[in-house]
């Protein structure tokens, strides 16, 4: 089975130094989870980038910023910022980080409800996004909340609007309002796929682990971090990015799936270092 490719989403838009004091919001703060992921395993960093009160923000300067620093620390990481940013940026706002021209980015694949908010990624808006990525030479990372997302996003590829190659996909499961996270719905997703694309799953919540495990055994590649999962056990906080990819390399291990280093990760995803 192919090598295991362990993405580490450190901060995310949403969660809090309230709920857990560990969150990234600083330049410095970032850089250390960013290693701690690193050193545990994680061959991706997909990134948010914050203020240093907090604030999500997709100014590309804090973004240059960040990766400059990250790369400084790790050089051959793989950095994915972010192109969702936070609820209600408009598409320009969000598209600051491909100006800075990453390897890969993420690009949403259609709108949802978030919880009580409304996530918008409207076919214009994805066309606008898929023109930049194409212009910019940046392979996405499509992230898909629904069925719906990728049969779209799949339509949209074959019309030439959003660059095409060798896919790569990430669902994330349980955000409350999209597709709820369980082993069938994960399979249905993935059964869909072109089958020479490959892919990520995100469990959100007490998911993260579950949806882990389930992937690792069905040769897909993960996603963990405080974005998505605050806790490396029931009501126990995780200490830092590096705890929770650390667990996943266990689970990993158990079911005998080889960690990728970021230029195995790179072989897989069909990048040039």
């Amino acid at each position: 089975m192919e090598k295991l490719i362990i993405t580490a989403a450190i901060s995310g838009a949403e969660v809090t130094k309230e709920q857990n004091p560990a969150v990234p919001y600083t330049v410095e703060e970032v850089v250390r989870e960013a290693k701690s992921a690193y050193d545990a395993g994680a061959a991706v960093v997909h990134l948010h980038v914050r203020t240093d009160d907090g604030t999500p923000t997709q100014d590309k300067a804090r973004f240059k910023q960040c990766i400059d620093t990250i790369k400084n620390v790790i050089p051959d990481v793989i950095i994915i910022p972010s192109t969702g940013g936070a609820v209600g940026m408009t598409a320009e706002e969000r598209l600051q980080p491909t100006e800075l021209f990453p390897e890969m980015a993420t690009l949403d694949c259609g709108t949802c409800n978030f919880g009580d908010e409304v996530f918008e990624n409207t076919m214009p808006m994805m066309r606008d996004f898929g023109k930049r990525f194409i212009e910019n030479n940046i392979k996405p990372e499509y992230e898909c909340f629904e069925m719906g997302h990728l049969d779209t996003a799949l339509k949209m590829i074959k019309k030439g609007e959003l660059p095409g190659g060798s896919l790569h996909f990430n669902f994330v499961l349980g955000v409350f309002g999209c597709t709820p996270a369980t082993i069938p719905n994960l399979c249905w997703l993935v059964n869909a796929l072109p089958s020479d694309a490959t892919w990520c799953a995100t469990g959100i919540g007490r998911s993260e682990f579950p949806i882990a495990a389930a992937t690792i055994a069905m040769g897909g590649h993960i996603r963990v971090g405080f974005e998505d999962n605050l806790f490396i056990e029931k009501g126990v906080l995780a200490k830092s990015n590096g705890e929770l990819v650390a667990k996943a390399v266990r689970i990993a291990n158990e079911l005998g799936r080889e960690i990728a280093t970021p230029d195995e990760a790179r072989r897989i995803l069909g990048l040039k270092k």
